[in-house]
């Protein structure tokens, strides 16, 4: 990645919704043309820097109860116990860290009683897991999606 991809994905990142055109006219130090940010944005895509998605409002849908799940697991189940927590679909990431957690995930469900029967009869059932907590989001003050373009620094 150069700086002008830098900056084509930094506006994509403000605005989902800009077209070629206006990305082409944002460039600085001077603008490039449109079929100059339509190549690149078809590389950047292909080569898998980037992907372009929706990304639906949870609570405006309906879903009440978002929760980070921390998992304390057996230690040779830990590749298991993340695969399995993946394919749930109420599970939207799942990393593998260090500290007190072996694995944490965040899923969506509607309502309490979903998140109770969610925890108690799937995540809780899952071979290998020792130990589960949950964090109840209450609200979320920040929410992005990959890296913020913001802060690459290129050369």
């Amino acid at each position: 990645m150069d700086r002008l991809d830098v900056q084509i994905v930094s506006r994509l990142q403000e605005d989902g919704n800009a077209t070629n055109a206006n990305i082409a006219r944002s460039i600085l130090p001077s603008p490039v043309s449109e079929e100059t940010v339509r190549r690149r944005l078809k590389r950047l895509m292909q080569d898998g820097y980037m992907k372009i998605v929706a990304v639906p409002d949870a609570r405006k849908m309906g879903y009440e109860s978002q929760v980070i799940i921390g998992l304390q697991v057996d230690a040779d189940k830990v590749d298991d116990v993340a695969d399995a927590l993946s394919e749930m679909d109420e599970v939207s990431w799942v990393s593998v860290t260090t500290g007190s957690f072996d694995i944490f995930g965040w899923a969506t469900v509607k309502s309490f009683d979903q998140l109770s029967d969610f925890l108690r009869t799937r995540v809780g059932r899952i071979e290998g897991v020792k130990k589960m907590e949950t964090f109840l989001t209450l609200e979320s003050k920040k929410q992005e999606h990959g890296i913020n373009m913001k802060s690459v620094i290129i050369g």
